[in-house]
C-alpha cells in the first residue's frame, strides 16, 4: 500500500541551499537528497530522527549540493552517492564543481552509481524515478516519487517558485533548461509537489500558471 513521504528539509545558511531527508513512517532507512555545505545539521536531524541512510542523491555537481557526501559517506560508508551520469565528474574536481572560484575547493567521494533518464533509484522503501534535465549543468537529473498523489519531485536548480536556475556556469545552457522544464517537467499532473535546491516547495500547475520565465506568460 502506498505510504506518504515525510520529508524534512534543512537549508544551509551559505548559498540557502536546501537538503531534504526522506523516509517511509515507520521505517528506519530514509535517503539522503542534495546534502550541502551544513553536513553537521544534517547528521544531527539524521540521529535526531534515528533514520539511516539507505542513498545520498545529488541532483547535480555543484559545490553546494554536494559538500555534504564525504561526512555522511564518512559516517554511513555503505550509503551509495548517486547522481546524473554526466555530472558524476563534478564530485572529484573543485573547478568544475564551482567551489575552487570560492577559494575552498570540494571534492566528493566518487559516485557509487551513476544514472540517465528512465533510471529507477529504490532505497529505504522508496522508489524514485530520474529524469535528465539539462541547462544548469549538463548532467542535471531530478527524483520523481509518484507512490502517493500529489506526487513528489526533487527538483535541484531547475524551477524555482516564480523563477528558474541560473544558466550563466560554464556548462549551463539557457534553451536546454527551458526545454527541460516544458518538455518535462511541464508534462507532470499539476499537482505535482516541486521541492527545490533553494527556495520555497511550489507546484508544477503554480508554475505552468505564473512563473514569468516559462509560464504561459513567459517568453
Amino acid at each position: 500500500m502506498p505510504t506518504s513521504l515525510i520529508i524534512s528539509k534543512i537549508v544551509s545558511r551559505l548559498f540557502a541551499e536546501n537538503a531534504y531527508l526522506a523516509h517511509i513512517h515507520g521505517r528506519q532507512g530514509c535517503i539522503v537528497i542534495d546534502p550541502g555545505l551544513n553536513p553537521a545539521e544534517i547528521l544531527t536531524e539524521i540521529s535526531r530522527q534515528d533514520l539511516l541512510p539507505a542513498a545520498i542523491l545529488n541532483t547535480h555537481g555543484h559545490a553546494d549540493h554536494i559538500a555534504g557526501n564525504a561526512a555522511i559517506k564518512a559516517e554511513f560508508p555503505d550509503c551509495p552517492i548517486i547522481i546524473g551520469q554526466q555530472d558524476a565528474p563534478k564530485l572529484l574536481n573543485a573547478e568544475e564543481n564551482l567551489s575552487a572560484a570560492f577559494g575552498n575547493s570540494i571534492i566528493s567521494p566518487p559516485a557509487d552509481r551513476l544514472v540517465v533518464e528512465g533510471d529507477r533509484i529504490e532505497a529505504a522503501g522508496i522508489e524514485l524515478l530520474v529524469i535528465d534535465t539539462p541547462g544548469h549543468s549538463q548532467g542535471h537529473v531530478v527524483f520523481l516519487y509518484s507512490g502517493t498523489q500529489p506526487w513528489t519531485l526533487f527538483g535541484g536548480d531547475v524551477l524555482f517558485q516564480g523563477s528558474i536556475g541560473r544558466t550563466d556556469f560554464p556548462d549551463g545552457n539557457h534553451a536546454d533548461l527551458l526545454r527541460s522544464i516544458r518538455d518535462k517537467l511541464f508534462t507532470l499532473p499539476p499537482d505535482t509537489i516541486v521541492l527545490p535546491g533553494h527556495g520555497e516547495p511550489t507546484t508544477i500547475g503554480e508554475e505552468m500558471r505564473h512563473n514569468p520565465f516559462v509560464g504561459r506568460g513567459g517568453v
